[in-house]
């Protein structure tokens, strides 16, 4: 780590190049009439990742607070919940054909036991994952959050429900609406794919500054491998333990010493602290702002 020193600055904020064309993708599943503007996407979707990244909610808690953001910003509450529901399926889905692509990669560039056993096992977790969107999808099809309300009936007091109850069935239209947008759907998954091959640049550039360089495609294989353990351990906070460990398993794979792993790996986890903990104070002072203003208006 001291030997990539101040270049983990630039390596930091050219994080900001994959999440934008994220919230580029995202912008797409939302009504063009109400959509905010793309430098609003771009900072809820920073403060999305940031939620997601630092802190314990399995990977989803930064969804649902990106969607009272986007509500806070104009967008009707159905269909803010519906595009994150479409864009969170969306990018897993374009995750698992990253990780794929990476295995394929690795097979062309070895062909050795380990590389074998380690595509095996990579292929085995996607191909469970993949019925589980499949599944996802078929629910998000027939009535996914009237489903949530009517169990939620059972285990939730109904005055805590209203208005989600009320609401639910405008969300699975709302949800139903965007699978039918066509080209929407097909320019989000564009972006979102660009998203993930974007993110290959960060590897890169980590081994230039650490005098290891890796060719384009190896960097590719090593982000695609790594971005399938996070979708495997998406329970556990920031995958803590397991990233670490995958990088020094698959670095070892293209002859990278342990220590040399585990510094791509760690400049991963000064760029999550660095964009992270300012996302989570600007998501404190939103918040905050707004219940603010709103016991101010109830004063009155």
């Amino acid at each position: 780590m001291g030997v990539i020193g101040w270049w983990l600055l630039p390596i930091t904020l050219f994080h900001l190049v994959p999440l934008s064309f994220s919230a580029l993708s995202w912008r797409q599943l939302i009504s063009p009439s109400s959509s905010p503007g793309t430098i609003t996407l771009i900072w809820i979707r920073w403060i999305r990742d940031s939620i997601n990244s630092l802190l314990p909610v399995a990977g989803i808690g930064g969804d649902i607070a990106s969607v009272r953001l986007a509500h806070l910003q104009g967008v009707p509450g159905a269909q803010a919940a519906a595009s994150m529901v479409v864009d969170t399926t969306i990018g897993v889905a374009t995750q698992l054909i990253f990780v794929i692509s990476g295995v394929g990669l690795l097979l062309m560039r070895s062909t050795e036991r380990s590389a074998l056993l380690l595509a095996w096992i990579v292929l085995i977790g996607t191909g469970v994952f993949i019925v589980l969107i499949a599944a996802f999808v078929l629910f998000q099809h027939r009535g996914l959050f009237v489903g949530f309300a009517n169990l939620a009936r059972r285990l939730v007091a109904e005055k805590w429900l209203s208005t989600f109850a009320a609401s639910a069935s405008a969300i699975d239209d709302a949800v139903a609406a965007a699978y039918r947008s066509g080209w929407s759907i097909l320019r989000a998954i564009i972006l979102r794919l660009i998203a993930w091959a974007a993110g290959v640049g960060e590897i890169w550039w980590v081994m230039q500054s650490l005098g290891h360089p890796l060719g384009m495609l190896d960097a590719f294989t090593l982000e695609s491998l790594s971005s399938g353990v996070r979708v495997a351990t998406f329970m556990v906070p920031g995958a803590l333990g397991a990233l670490e460990g995958g990088f020094i398993l698959f670095g070892a794979l293209f002859g990278l010493p342990a220590q040399t792993a585990l510094a791509i790996s760690l400049s991963k986890r000064v760029r999550e602290l660095a964009l992270g903990v300012p996302g989570l104070f600007v998501w404190h002072w939103i918040e905050g702002h707004y219940l603010l203003r709103r016991s101010e208006s109830k004063a009155r």
